[in-house]
């Protein structure tokens, strides 16, 4: 039966890019899908074309009282534009995955009694799903543990995994690249959407640092943000090391199938694929990010032999150059790596949070607890 269900996410990548991997498997099985966001999310290029989007006013609780208030009447706003969408979409549930713009139509779901269900992309659970965990029908995880979730939340917690695009998912099924002894050694470097000014500042010297026999047979893309890209790409010149320098990569995944090696921030996309494709990873998590959730994201991953993580404060040219070989600049022991990065990803994730939405619609709302763990044995073969 073809049911109708309503995406809330906040506008950045790391939460919009699982709700667009939802919607296409929803919309496969043959149900009607809505996004709410804010004017950032609807912009994503790609991710969500034929799909009705709505944009709705959300504050962010931030700025004192005055922000407070301000933040409390966009709210409300948006949660009664919400409230009149769902009178004619009708929704058989409302998944939220994060973000202050999901705040308003999850308040109306609240309000309108429809089932609801919120997936948490990171290592740590956000300030907005805190906040509504203790209401909603279920919670789908990415991690096996997750911080700030609560006891008493567990019975209605799931893991299924980060949700990724289909072009990395089907990385999976190539092979890791060989890596001869005189062959080319590809290193991708992102920050992300944005790029990280750090990387720019460091990489290119510390793969600088690398023995010489080494470096000559690198080729790396960088990804950079516009206003360091001259000086990353005369740097590289300088070491002579043959960099390709680019503030967007349409055709990441084709990147990510041919790298060797992957330096990039932790966000909880970048890790997914990662363990998706099975790539061996130098990880910088980003200091600022809220409760410092790049680093618990790194946890699975480091811990299972697949990544190295550096701090940021401890993230020097020479130290780069000492984990990269400490990863492996052995093919064998890069290999291995990547099998590692291998073993933690969660190939079924859409498949898993889709069966998990359509349960929550069942009589009473009740949600049977799925065990998503047996599919992922799966990933292993």
């Amino acid at each position: 039966m073809s049911k109708h269900y309503v995406l809330a996410a906040g506008g950045t990548g790391g939460h919009m890019v699982p709700a667009a991997a939802l919607a296409t498997e929803l919309t496969r099985r043959g149900h009607r899908v809505a996004l709410v966001s804010d004017e950032r999310g609807v912009r994503f290029p790609d991710l969500f074309d034929g799909i009705q989007t709505h944009v709705l006013p959300a504050g962010r609780l931030s700025g004192g009282p005055i922000g407070w208030a301000k933040a409390a009447r966009q709210m409300l706003a948006g949660r009664s534009m919400a409230i009149e969408l769902y009178k004619t979409f009708r929704p058989s549930a409302v998944i939220g995955f994060g973000g202050y713009p999901a705040l308003p139509a999850l308040l109306a779901a609240f309000a309108q009694k429809v089932p609801t269900i919120i997936h948490e992309q990171n290592a740590v659970l956000g300030r907005v799903n805190r906040l509504v965990a203790g209401s909603v029908h279920g919670i789908a995880t990415s991690y096996e543990r997750v911080d700030r979730l609560k006891d008493s939340h567990v019975p209605k917690t799931h893991l299924v995994g980060n949700p990724v695009r289909e072009s990395v998912l089907a990385l999976r099924e190539r092979p890791y690249p060989a890596l001869d002894e005189d062959g080319i050694f590809r290193v991708l470097v992102t920050g992300g959407s944005q790029g990280a000014s750090i990387l720019s500042q460091v990489v290119p010297d510390g793969l600088a640092l690398l023995p010489v026999a080494f470096r000559r047979r690198m080729q790396v893309t960088h990804q950079a943000r516009i206003e360091d890209i001259d000086a990353v790409r005369a740097k590289y010149a300088e070491h002579g090391i043959p960099a390709e320098i680019a503030t967007y990569l349409p055709d990441l995944p084709d990147r990510l199938a041919w790298s060797h090696v992957v330096i990039a921030r932790a966000g909880a996309s970048t890790i997914a694929e990662l363990t998706a494709a099975g790539r061996p990873a130098i990880l910088v998590p980003l200091p600022g990010a809220t409760d410092d959730h790049q680093t618990a994201n790194c946890r699975e991953i480091v811990g299972a032999g697949g990544a190295r993580s550096i701090q940021q404060t401890q993230f020097t040219a020479t130290e780069l150059a000492k984990q990269i070989q400490k990863l492996g600049l052995d093919p064998a022991a890069l290999a291995n790596a990547a099998a590692r990065a291998r073993s933690c990803g969660r190939p079924f994730a859409v498949r898993d949070l889709a069966d998990l939405v359509e349960s929550v619609d069942a009589p009473k709302a009740k949600v049977g607890k799925i065990t998503p763990a047996k599919r992922q044995k799966e990933a292993f073969a």
